[in-house]
């Protein structure tokens, strides 16, 4: 297994991971992270756990594991936030450790029918905001 990179946000989390996210909590094969920037209510990050660039890095059964840690992350965020349609993107062409930006769409949303924009910094709630919705996600993921 591949060692965790101290320049690394999902692997040394701290003040790397905090300035875009928020750790939730650990499911089997991933970190999952609450996006701090809230234009798409409930945007979340499932990073993987091993430092792999690539899915193709993980063995069957890690892979396997990380989809099911994937799919946990998409039916916590429909039970909470009720979108039309949740847009999973996987990008790793900046940021070398595979991760799914799960991005929950809404009709009613300038976006809808368009790519989602990576950090549009309209919606940046408040610490006490944030750690609420953390909570929420902790409630039902653990459950």
């Amino acid at each position: 297994m591949e060692t965790e990179h101290k320049d690394c946000s999902y692997c040394a989390e701290g003040e790397l991971l905090a300035a875009f996210g928020v750790k939730i909590c650990e499911l089997p094969m991933s970190k999952v992270i609450l996006f701090k920037e809230q234009s798409h209510p409930g945007r979340v990050i499932v990073a993987c756990k091993r430092h792999v660039d690539d899915i193709t890095s993980l063995t069957r059964e890690e892979r396997a594991q990380y989809i099911e840690d994937i799919n946990k992350a998409a039916v916590c965020i429909h039970k909470l936030f009720h979108p039309d349609k949740i847009n999973f993107g996987a990008y790793g062409d900046t940021m070398h450790h595979l991760h799914v930006h799960l991005v929950p769409k809404y009709k009613d949303q300038a976006e809808w029918g368009d790519v989602f924009a990576m950090n549009p910094h309209h919606v940046e709630p408040s610490a006490e905001e944030l750690e609420a919705l953390v909570e929420k996600f902790r409630k039902e993921l653990e459950a």
